[in-house]
């Protein structure tokens, strides 16, 4: 691998690790969105760096074109404004298992590590065939040993539209307020006003023992 080649592949590796932290981080599912696709642009960046343009192509293709769309649309139909509650219950829980999770990736890679220094050699890479990536290739295998997974993604697909129709309708005839008027809405009501009632008159009707009468005063 030449320093071009290293440049361009360190590049898109720490370009697809910012757009999943900021997938994970961000609070705004807008961002979120964006944080997707910058990881969804950085691996096709490696597809290409492994000479599998088709793979590259169908990455763009599918989860840049369609994926990313789907998610801002149900993004647009749940309110871009939407964000989790500040709720404190549970930190404890959910702090204990991120640190668990990240000491087990911690000791994959050390025992990664710690395998490749007792061979005391690099492992030789195979010979890659010259139609890898292709499309011939790919329709071959995509179409004779992936024909199950293939099937399960489609399958997968279209749960998450139903879902997100499920969800749109769910929320037919709620109105989602914008910041302005949660703003207005969660605000002190302003004291009444007296209305000026000059050249207006009221009229009042009392119910006597004689009958309805109706009084008619000059405010």
């Amino acid at each position: 691998m030449n320093p071009v080649e290293a440049a361009y592949f360190y590049a898109c590796a720490a370009l697809a690790l910012a757009g999943a932290l900021s997938v994970v981080v961000a609070k705004n599912p807008i961002r979120g969105a964006m944080g997707l696709l910058l990881l969804i642009l950085s691996i096709a960046g490696l597809f290409l760096s492994l000479h599998a343009q088709f793979l590259a192509a169908i990455q763009l293709i599918v989860y840049a074109g369609a994926i990313v769309v789907l998610f801002l649309f149900v993004i647009m139909l749940l309110g871009p404004n939407a964000a989790t509650p500040h709720d404190r219950r549970g930190v404890g829980t959910r702090v204990l298992g991120g640190g668990l999770f990240a000491l087990s990736g911690l000791a994959a890679l050390l025992a990664v590590a710690r395998a490749a220094v007792a061979a005391h050699r690099v492992m030789p890479m195979p010979q890659v065939d010259p139609t890898f990536g292709g499309i011939d290739a790919f329709g071959s295998v995509l179409f004779s040993d992936a024909l199950v997974p293939f099937e399960l993604s489609s399958a997968l697909l279209m749960v998450s539209v139903v879902g997100a129709i499920a969800v749109a309708r769910g929320r037919q005839g709620v109105k989602s307020l914008s910041r302005a008027e949660r703003d207005v809405a969660q605000s002190p009501p302003e004291p009444a006003k007296q209305a000026e009632h000059s050249g207006v008159f009221s009229h009042e009707i009392d119910a006597g023992s004689d009958g309805a009468h109706v009084k008619e005063s000059s405010a």
